[in-house]
């Protein structure tokens, strides 16, 4: 039996930025009824935005704040001019939409950075502790420390503000919360801002962690779906622990040569267990959806 240890310290590191993503997803279908299958590519666009600046010899702090704002514009902008004319149409349309966003920012940056694996390196990379005998470095610990940190902050502000409750209100029906006087507009262009902010940062740490490349940190939306879905679309510290154990399940599969080669299987085995297990109408979330 190999030790596990490492592989279950670099799973729960993986598996905070999968949370992130997730609570970024929830977020937004919360507020709007809209699946963000460009999240991924949002998030590599941060990250390669923030090589490119530092490759031009930006500090890589500052360099990381630009893949970030970058990361934040390409969101608030798809919010403002094309979230705001499919808003009235099918979940299925909508979620379509932000696929195809998706796919225009795959094939440009591939058009610019072709796919020559890199690497983002953080000054975090260089601070060490040891965990149980393991060395984990300041990345990590910052990613799992910043997913608790956000689930918490964004329950918070669903239960405890005006934002949050003009949200849950879009939620339940967007015509409904414009007869009451909720600026549904402005409610829908702040739920993409947020998620364009919490994209460009789980980009930054992903390039970190894994290679820097658009293709692969694109994909990684894949386990952050399945996250959400374990969190029903709703849940975020549902969302939070889905993250974290299917980031920990791929990782502690890596040492069995038997299983190893199937470890990106797991995310969709949870999806689809979920799928199949909970009822359809647990998924509802917006009214009519």
């Amino acid at each position: 039996m190999p030790d596990l240890t490492p592989f279950l310290v670099t799973g729960l590191a993986l598996g905070s930025v999968y949370a992130l993503a997730g609570m970024g997803l929830v977020v937004l279908f919360r507020a709007t009824g809209e699946l963000n299958f460009a999240l991924g590519a949002i998030g590599a666009a941060s990250a390669m935005a923030a090589w490119q600046a530092h490759a031009w010899g930006t500090p890589i702090a500052l360099a990381a704040l630009c893949g970030v704002a970058a990361a934040t514009a390409i969101s608030a902008g798809y919010g403002a001019f094309v979230s705001a004319r499919v808003a009235r149409r099918s979940n299925v349309i909508k979620a379509v939409a932000t696929l195809g966003l998706a796919l225009a920012l795959l094939g440009l940056m591939y058009f610019i950075w072709g796919d020559t694996p890199r690497r983002l390196r953080l000054p975090l990379s260089a601070l060490n502790t040891e965990l149980f005998g393991v060395r984990v470095t300041g990345v990590r610990v910052v990613a799992l420390v910043l997913c608790v940190m956000t689930a918490i902050g964004i329950s918070l502000l669903l239960a405890r503000t005006r934002l949050g409750l003009q949200m849950r209100a879009l939620a339940d029906g967007r015509d409904l919360s414009a007869l009451i006087g909720i600026d549904v507009e402005r409610v829908t262009l702040i739920a993409w801002t947020a998620t364009g902010v919490l994209a460009g940062t789980i980009g930054i740490l992903l390039g970190s962690l894994v290679r820097l490349e658009p293709g692969v940190l694109t994909f990684m939306v894949v386990p952050s779906i399945a996250a959400a879905i374990l969190g029903q679309l709703r849940s975020l510290w549902l969302t939070l622990a889905g993250g974290l154990a299917i980031g920990v399940l791929e990782a502690i599969a890596t040492p069995f040569q038997d299983v190893a080669p199937y470890r990106s299987l797991v995310p969709f085995i949870v999806a689809i267990a979920v799928l199949v297990l909970l009822p359809a109408r647990t998924f509802q979330t917006t009214r009519g959806s």
